[in-house]
């Protein structure tokens, strides 16, 4: 792999204003010697859920920072009630999610006008991944291609660790007990209560629409995908359950690429931490991408 060109200083800026304020930051291809010259493609960065975004953020800089350094326009995107953007985080719902990558493709589109030969890509992390599979599939024009980082692969199942930290806080406040753990918090969101948890205030709508996400039971995405999993130790293979979900999609036609790269869960480690292999290992994927086409 060669090795990166000098990277250009990312361009932070909001998206529109007010409330439909969203704080970005764009990645420009650092290979394109002029403002007329085509890049390699382009790419919408979606985070993961609550706190593992603020764990993740050194990660996604570096990757994104890597990528538009081998050509790529990166734009990565804080959405609705997340991060630096507008609104509160018990306002955000699935749909505005969406809403918030459509608008990020069309901004790229625009802002690379010519530039840009073909739909921008999607990357997700974590949740941010079951987001990009959830817009692909929805999107007029799908995306040229999917990079999941670590894929969430059941909104049900992420959302049942999420509860479960409030179940822990119940646990250890004094004179408490558990009360009907991860099940009567359940029974509360479909009432249609907010609860706070871990810090973020999680709606009744959000939380349905995270139990209706199942990428093992959703439609094949419409694109090639990258898929890219952390494992513990060099030479493990994907978790089963990622396995199954990977061989349907191919039975379906689509193509997917996966890898495994050992290194820490930096989306989860109590203190920041990066997986440069990681890094690596996504340039040489798209490289082989480019390649094939």
């Amino acid at each position: 792999m060669k090795p990166l060109a000098a990277a250009r200083p990312p361009l932070p800026f909001f998206l529109d204003g007010g409330a439909d304020a969203r704080f970005c930051v764009f990645h420009s291809p650092s290979h394109s010697p002029s403002p007329d010259d085509a890049c390699r493609g382009a790419i919408v960065y979606l985070h993961p859920f609550a706190e593992e975004m603020n764990k993740s953020r050194r990660m996604a800089a570096l990757g994104a920072a890597a990528l538009a350094a081998d050509g790529y326009a990166v734009l990565q995107i804080d959405l609705h009630g997340c991060g630096d953007s507008a609104g509160d985080f018990g306002d955000a719902t699935w749909e505005s999610w969406l809403d918030d990558v459509a608008r990020a493709r069309r901004w790229l589109q625009r802002e690379l006008g010519d530039r840009l030969t073909e739909v921008p890509a999607l990357w997700g992390l974590r949740l941010g991944a079951l987001l990009a599979l959830d817009a692909a599939r929805r999107a007029p024009e799908p995306p040229s291609a999917l990079l999941l980082w670590q894929p969430v692969t059941s909104g049900a199942v992420l959302l049942t660790q999420f509860l479960r930290l409030a179940v822990a806080g119940q646990m250890l406040a004094a004179g408490s007990a558990d009360k009907g753990g991860t099940a009567a918090l359940r029974e509360r969101l479909a009432a249609g209560e907010t609860m706070e948890i871990a810090g973020y205030q999680l709606n009744a709508a959000l939380a349905r629409a995270l139990d209706a996400q199942d990428a093992a039971k959703a439609p094949p995405p419409p694109c090639p995908v990258h898929w890219l999993e952390v494992v513990a130790e060099a030479g493990r293979p994907l978790p089963p359950a990622a396995a199954r979900i990977v061989q349907r999609w191919q039975e379906a036609g689509i193509a997917v690429d996966t890898q495994t790269v050992a290194g820490p869960q930096f989306w989860a480690t109590q203190e920041i931490a990066e997986c440069p292999a990681l890094v690596e290992r996504t340039r040489h994927a798209l490289s082989a991408l480019d390649h094939a086409a």
